[in-house]
């Protein structure tokens, strides 16, 4: 399995995955397929050009499986915060460790700026295995957003996580 950073040039696939994610588990992201499947491969592109965020993909074959997307606070206030977002893993290729080796380099990564030292993530309550995941990385649970996400008419809870990188 390789694990990188994409590049614009991976933006055609990443969007293959994530309108999959969102059809697959729409009640994981505030984003929805009907919104994102409008979305250019252009807009892709560009955030992959970025240095305040980046999206990290794992591949097996050459294929796509999974995917995590990390974004660093602008603003002087929260400038020692970065957000963790999007996190994915293709049905047929979990339980082997790829979301923990995607969070492994997440992690590592936000390591590198300089200044950061905390790092936020939500997850909806219902998600066990993603949140034994983050727990098991050292995220700890401050908080719960109550009704975060409205899908189909159904609500869902969101606990916020923190880890501490400093």
């Amino acid at each position: 399995m390789e694990i990188r950073i994409l590049k614009p040039e991976d933006a055609k696939e990443y969007l293959t995955i994530r309108l999959e994610a969102l059809q697959n588990n729409p009640e994981a992201f505030s984003s929805s397929y009907e919104e994102e499947k409008k979305y250019s491969i252009e807009k892709y592109e560009e955030r992959f050009s970025g240095d305040t965020s980046y999206t990290i993909g794992a591949f097996e074959n050459n294929l796509l499986v999974g995917v995590i997307s990390i974004v660093r606070e602008q603003r002087v206030k929260i400038y020692h915060r970065t957000n963790i977002y999007a996190t994915y893993v293709k049905p047929e290729n979990r339980r082997h460790g790829v979301a923990s080796k995607l969070l492994e380099s997440a992690i590592n990564k936000i390591k590198e700026w300089d200044g950061v030292e905390q790092v936020y993530l939500s997850v909806v309550t219902t998600n066990d295995a993603a949140k034994r995941l983050y727990q098991n990385t050292g995220f700890k649970t401050y908080g719960v957003d109550k009704h975060a996400l409205k899908v189909n008419g159904q609500y869902y809870d969101e606990e916020l996580m923190v880890l501490s990188v400093r």
